[in-house]
């Protein structure tokens, strides 16, 4: 029963130091974007098919973002009303259909717009320093 408690708080506070800023200053460009991040976590638990095979009761464990980098906003983008992009980068460990653990990754661009964050799926990067392969 502690488990998942210690598991939730340890989840959350991972969450807020990947913050750029106080959730309550309405300028931070960023204000949002770790509960995307969440959701991007419990999309790829839903339909990753590493996360499918159940071992334990869990399919994709593990799951760590390992970069977050602001991305230039284009002249284009601009126009389009984007105001902030941020490339990440997430890791997880999730099962062969054998059950024999299998280490992935996922890659997002969030974009902002109308202080609403949207996510795309992303070519990969490199896991540590966001930059492309």
């Amino acid at each position: 029963m502690i488990r998942p408690i210690v598991a939730a708080g340890l989840c959350g506070l991972l969450l807020a130091a990947c913050s750029s800023g106080p959730k309550s200053d309405p300028n931070d460009p960023n204000a949002g974007l770790e509960q995307e991040i969440v959701s991007w976590r419990n999309d790829l638990e839903a339909h990753n098919p590493a996360c499918q095979k159940k071992v334990g009761g869990h399919g994709c464990v593990s799951f760590e973002v390992t970069c977050k980098a602001m991305q230039e906003i284009t002249p284009d983008e601009t126009a389009r009303g984007v105001t902030a992009q941020v490339i990440a980068a997430m890791t997880y460990v999730g099962h062969s259909r054998d059950g024999a653990e299998k280490a992935g990754s996922a890659f997002a661009l969030f974009s902002k717009s109308a202080g609403k964050w949207a996510r795309t799926e992303a070519m990969p990067i490199n896991l540590r320093t966001c930059a492309p392969l």
